[in-house]
């Protein structure tokens, strides 16, 4: 069996696998989905709060969205926010440039939600005696929007009880920035000293997946971040056996889903206690967040401090200004090292040409200059196999009843004529890597996600609609084994000839710009081995020709 024919084999199995992994994951989340749905049709709304123990005797909530509260309103050229009173809880954020699919402008991505069975909510307040602060913000307006002109919009939420205790939370949302800043001043205008915590804490519900067949489903969770392990990552299922109970220094916590993500960042010199909590419900609420130490304040005192909330889309640049090694929650795989330097090349190109399919375009040209050299040695051992494609025949009829002889006659033949067999896989074997990489950049980047091409391909993160693009790689593949030497076994050449079309089925559902980068490969390769297959026969026809004209002595 050549090494040729195993490398596709390999890389064909590895690509098996990831789509029954998929379906796997999909048949469960499917599962899953009803399981929820009908636990939410037989749960009854509740606004009790549900507390669990956390460090030096505290409690956080873990509970369903306030129904006892006002709703505020806020809107920015980025977001549609609700915050409610009861709390100051941010209960909704929906992500206007964000479309649910593709022409739908006016119905955008919730990110975060009040919903019963889908909440996800950003939450913080004050914890005193090991017990959550119940506290009602009053603030000025029911209605807040950034207009034409403005840069931000400021939305100030203030609670005082009657021991004289306050509380201001001020928000202020920037223009063209998914970042919210918090800021927060505590006051005791009391007669008594006052001694608390400060806690911040995203929590939701286990989402069920939305990936369809074929689309492979990336990591939904918790993250957390600290000096010492930049990134750490939890499916939700585990935070009930090993919930996160941490004290750093800076880092952030966020809940990270396809696309998108939430996180809370306090101030990067500050030292919190980072944890976790799952609500003991049939609608299980998962919280991570942060409590700071303890606060104490005499009559007359006050406290400041700031923390931010990244709420949006996991764009590699945001994330980076956000927060240190924020970006790493934008999974690139185990190839993330050859991901990063492809996605950096497409931006730098995307910045120029405005179109990420022809960024995909001019990267598969980039990386097929990088290796032409490489390519090149490969096709032309390949085309000297080819020359010598009947010596071999005469081999095998040679020997056509001792396979042992004809293994060490064709060994001797290739030792003779100096081809190395194994010369042409070398090509296949780069391009795995490659492939791999590109895959993880393209279902990862949500920068890619609704971008157009050209003509019918409006997205080029999901599969061709109407499967041009898979045929036209088939054909290539077709075209590119007619340029190769055949296979001496006869099954095997048959298994080549099948090859295309398997390939074509399977990446009928891959992600249209994924199938964009093999076509435009496997053109190029045709290209660069048709041409030096060409100039091979042109100095091979020179040759013979000077050959027959030198006199004979």
């Amino acid at each position: 069996m050549d090494l040729k024919r195993i490398v596709v084999y390999i890389a064909i199995a590895f690509v098996l696998m990831l789509l029954w992994n998929d379906w796997v994951k999909d048949s469960f989340n499917h599962q899953q989905q009803v399981i929820q749905q009908a636990q939410t049709e037989a749960a009854t709304d509740s606004s009790a709060t549900q507390l669990a123990n956390a460090n030096d005797g505290a409690h956080h909530v873990t509970t369903a969205a306030a129904v006892s509260g006002q709703q505020v309103t806020v809107k920015t050229d980025v977001f549609d926010a609700v915050i409610n009173t009861d709390g100051g809880v941010i209960e909704t954020i929906k992500l206007l440039k964000y479309p649910q699919k593709v022409g739908e402008n006016n119905n955008p991505v919730v990110l975060l939600s009040d919903k019963s069975g889908e909440q996800y909510l950003a939450q913080s307040g004050l914890i005193s005696n090991g017990h959550v602060v119940p506290m009602v913000f009053q603030t000025t307006q029911q209605h807040y929007e950034l207009l034409p002109g403005q840069s931000s919009v400021i939305v100030k939420l203030v609670w005082q009880n009657q021991q004289g205790l306050e509380l201001s939370k001020t928000l202020t949302f920037t223009r063209d920035q998914y970042v919210i800043q918090s800021d927060y001043a505590i006051k005791n205008n009391g007669s008594q000293l006052w001694a608390g915590q400060l806690y911040n804490q995203l929590s939701r519900q286990d989402p069920a997946s939305s990936a369809g067949f074929l689309r492979y489903t990336t990591f939904t969770g918790v993250a957390i971040s600290s000096p010492e392990a930049r990134y750490q990552k939890y499916k939700f299922p585990k935070l009930a056996d090993s919930p996160i109970d941490q004290t750093i220094k800076g880092g952030w916590a966020a809940m990270i889903q396809h696309y998108f993500i939430s996180a809370i960042i306090p101030p990067q010199s500050s030292t919190t206690h980072y944890y976790s909590r799952v609500s003991d419900s049939d609608d299980a609420l998962y919280a991570v967040g942060m409590v700071s130490p303890t606060i104490v304040l005499q009559p007359g005192q006050s406290y400041q401090t700031h923390y931010k909330i990244y709420s949006g889309p996991a764009e590699y640049q945001r994330l980076t200004a956000a927060a240190p090694s924020l970006n790493l929650t934008i999974d690139f795989g185990w190839l993330w090292f050859v991901s990063i330097v492809i996605f950096w090349l497409m931006l730098k190109i995307h910045a120029i040409v405005g179109n990420w399919g022809w960024s995909i375009v001019i990267v598969t040209l980039i990386i097929k200059a990088i290796f032409y050299k490489l390519s090149a040695s490969s096709y032309r051992s390949m085309g000297r196999m080819r020359a010598l494609q009947p010596k071999m025949q005469e081999l095998k009829e040679r020997f056509a009843d001792d396979r042992a002889k004809l293994g060490q006659a064709t060994m001797e033949l290739y030792k003779k004529e100096k081809v190395n067999p194994f010369g042409g896989c070398l090509p296949v074997i780069v391009q795995i890597p490659v492939f791999l990489a590109l895959y993880y950049v393209l279902i990862e980047s949500v920068e890619l996600r609704q971008a157009p091409f050209i003509l019918w391909i409006h997205d080029l993160s999901l599969p061709d609609p109407f499967y041009v693009l898979p045929i036209l790689m088939g054909l290539s593949m077709f075209l590119q084994q007619r340029l190769s030497p055949a296979p001496p076994d006869p099954m095997q050449a048959k298994m080549m000839m099948i090859l295309p079309v398997v390939l074509t089925v399977l990446f009928i559902n891959f992600p249209a710009g994924l199938v964009l980068y093999w076509l435009v490969n496997n053109l190029v390769g045709v290209s660069q081995q048709w041409y030096i297959l060409k100039t091979m026969n042109h100095g091979s026809k020179r040759k013979d020709v000077k050959t027959r004209n030198t006199p004979r002595r």
